[in-house]
C-alpha cells in the first residue's frame, strides 16, 4: 500500500470511529457563603470567578460512564485510580460517585444502556475546603449531558439532578440548594433550601473581589454545633432577603468562629483592612472575605499574618452556566 493510501485509510478510520458520536461542554463557577444553610436550611450564596468545566462524549455501543481528570487521571466506576506512568497522584478534585449519579439523573435509562459517557472534568477549586465544588461539577455534568443528548431541561431541572445526586452519593445532608444556585446563576442567591426555591437574586457588584485563605489544615469544628445559634443565622438570612448581604456575611462569620473555634477577631482584622465582610464559607475551613479591589491587599495581608496557609483571590461572578457543542 502507497503512503497516501494508508493515509487515506486511517482518515475513513477515524471518520467512521467517530460516527455517531457527540458531546458538549459546560461551564460553571464556584462560590463562597454568605450564610450557612446547616441550622436553618436556609441559606445564601455568592457567585465568584473560580470555574468547573466538564466535557460530555457520547460513544454508541455497550453502556457505561468514565470519568477522567483533564491531566490524564482516570476513574471509572468506582474502580481503581491509576495514574500515567512518571506522574504523582493527585487529590482529584471530584467524586466519580457524584459524577455517575448525577449522569444517571439526567440522562434516560435507555440511552445509558446503548452509549458509553466519557466524561472529562477540570476545577479551579480546590475540593473539600467550602468552596462549592461539588456543587459546580455536578450542575456542570448536568448540563453538559443535557446539551449533548438534547434533552432540553429547565434549569430547575438541572439544578435539582445535581442536588439530587449530592444527596445520593452521600456529598451532602440536604443537597445544597443555595450552593447550586450561586454555581449556576451567579450573583447572589437567598435560598429555601426545604423547598428548594430561590427566594432572591441579585448581580454582585463590580470593582470586588473575594479573598479566600485556604488554610494548611483541614480540621474543621463540630458543625452540629452551628444549630445552637439557629437564631443568629436566621437573623442572618433575613438580612440576606433584604438585599443587606454583607451585614448578613458578618453575622454569619461571627456566629460560626464563636462554635467552630477560629478567631472571631480576625473578622474584626479584616474590616479594618477593608473588607466589607468576612466568614468562613460553606462548613470550611476556607475562610472568605469581601473587598473593593483596592483593598484586597492588605485584606490579603492580614490572613497572612494570622494563619498558616495560601490564599487565593477571585472576582465575583455574575455569569450563568453555560454550555455548548464541541463535535
Amino acid at each position: 500500500m502507497t503512503a497516501a493510501g494508508g493515509e487515506r485509510g486511517m482518515e475513513r478510520s477515524a471518520a467512521e470511529a467517530a460516527r455517531g458520536q457527540k458531546g458538549a461542554s459546560a461551564t460553571v463557577h464556584g462560590a463562597i457563603s454568605i450564610v450557612n444553610a446547616l441550622a436553618t436550611r436556609k441559606g445564601a450564596t455568592l457567585g465568584v470567578a473560580l470555574r468547573v468545566e466538564a466535557d460530555v462524549l457520547v460513544v454508541p455501543g455497550r453502556g457505561g460512564i468514565t470519568v477522567t481528570r483533564k491531566d490524564g487521571w482516570k476513574k471509572e466506576g468506582e474502580g481503581e485510580r491509576r495514574p500515567r506512568e512518571g506522574r504523582r497522584r493527585p487529590s482529584h478534585p471530584f467524586s466519580s460517585r457524584l459524577i455517575q449519579k448525577t449522569v444517571q439523573r439526567v440522562v434516560p435509562k435507555s440511552k445509558l444502556e446503548s452509549n458509553r459517557i466519557e466524561i472529562a472534568i477540570s476545577s479551579e477549586m480546590p475540593a473539600g475546603f467550602g468552596l462549592k465544588s461539588s456543587s459546580a461539577t455536578s450542575s456542570a455534568v448536568a448540563l453538559a449531558c443535557d446539551r449533548a443528548f438534547g434533552l432540553r431541561m429547565s434549569d430547575h431541572q438541572i439544578l435539582l439532578a445535581g442536588v439530587e445526586a449530592s444527596i445520593a452519593s452521600k456529598v451532602s445532608i440536604t443537597g445544597a440548594y443555595d450552593d447550586a444556585c450561586a454555581c449556576y446563576y451567579g450573583g447572589f442567591n437567598v435560598t429555601d433550601n426545604a423547598r428548594r426555591r430561590l427566594v432572591r437574586h441579585q448581580r454582585a457588584p463590580r470593582g470586588m473581589s473575594a479573598v479566600i485563605f485556604i488554610p494548611k489544615s483541614r480540621r474543621r469544628g463540630n458543625l452540629k454545633r452551628l444549630r445552637l445559634l439557629a437564631e443568629a443565622f436566621d437573623g442572618a438570612w433575613s438580612l440576606a432577603k433584604r438585599a443587606e448581604y454583607w451585614k448578613a456575611m458578618t453575622i454569619n462569620g461571627l456566629a460560626s468562629a464563636s462554635v467552630l473555634g477560629y478567631d472571631p477577631e480576625l473578622v474584626a482584622r479584616l474590616a479594618e483592612k477593608g473588607a466589607v465582610a468576612a466568614s468562613m464559607s460553606g462548613n470550611g475551613p476556607a475562610i472568605a472575605a469581601v473587598a473593593k479591589d483596592a483593598d484586597v491587599q492588605g485584606v490579603s495581608k492580614v490572613f497572612a499574618a494570622s494563619m498558616e496557609g495560601r490564599t487565593i483571590v477571585s472576582g465575583l461572578s455574575n455569569k450563568k452556566a453555560e454550555a455548548h457543542g464541541i463535535l
